[in-house]
């Protein structure tokens, strides 16, 4: 049976997979109208490690990619597979795991972006639940601009089940809600921790919630009551590389 094949699109994302994973890339198809400097470099670089280039138009791109902002690339390539499991991600983390945690993100452009904002901190994994969230697709990679090749996104079929486990090795499960008692900045979160943070206006669900060990606030002087689950999840990681440092 041959390999499931999903498709990339944009030069980051296509160019993070030629650099990870040259053997995964099937084909490239390119706008043959597109021919600047970065088009050249780009095809150079798939030509030396050997990939079918395959020329396109516009058209055709955006019908293959399903949008607009493919900038003249799409690549078919077999899915990669980061980490056979979480808990053998975890057997082989050296220090304290830093994870993000996302209960009920659908939207893809946000998954992207968490991703991204998850590879820039150095976390180790995201974690979602299998059912009401949103999968690795086309357009996730493209807002991940590369980071949905580097950072392993775990898809659970209990999420409640799988904080448990966390906690059995020693993770703090650290949540956020708007009426926690106490700011981020008032908490230790330095050790090993997974954020969880839930979808913007409806937040975590109830047995999340439940399953936290603490639950604490991003403070808000404006008038905005919320911020963009991937801001939110920016300063979580990056409050807790700032503790650790």
């Amino acid at each position: 049976m041959p390999a499931p094949t999903r498709l990339l699109f944009g030069f980051h994302a296509v160019t993070i997979r030629l650099k990870t994973a040259p053997a995964s890339v099937q084909e490239i198809h390119i706008d043959a109208s597109r021919r600047d400097a970065r088009m050249h470099q780009f095809i150079e670089r798939a030509r030396a490690a050997g990939l079918r280039i395959v020329d396109s138009d516009d058209a055709r791109l955006t019908q293959l990619s399903g949008n607009t902002r493919h900038q003249g690339v799409v690549a078919r390539v077999e899915p990669v597979v980061l980490n056979k499991s979480l808990d053998d991600l975890l057997d082989a983390v050296e220090g304290p795991p830093l994870l993000l945690v996302l209960d009920g993100i659908t939207d893809p452009h946000n998954l992207g972006a968490c991703l991204r904002v998850a590879d820039g901190a150095g976390a180790h994994a995201v974690i979602a639940p299998r059912d009401h969230a949103a999968g690795i697709n086309a357009t996730v990679a493209k807002v991940a601009s590369g980071a949905a090749e580097t950072v392993p996104y775990f898809m659970v079929t209990n999420l409640a089940r799988t904080l448990g486990e966390l906690k059995e090795r020693d993770i703090r499960i650290v949540g956020t809600s708007d009426d926690a008692p106490r700011s981020l900045y008032q908490s230790d979160v330095a050790g090993p921790t997974a954020w969880v943070l839930g979808a913007e206006g409806g937040g975590m669900r109830q047995l999340t919630r439940k399953t936290c060990d603490e639950l604490v606030s991003i403070p808000m002087r404006g008038t905005v009551e919320s911020l963009n689950v991937s801001v939110a999840s920016a300063i979580c990681l990056y409050e807790t590389l700032r503790q650790r440092s």
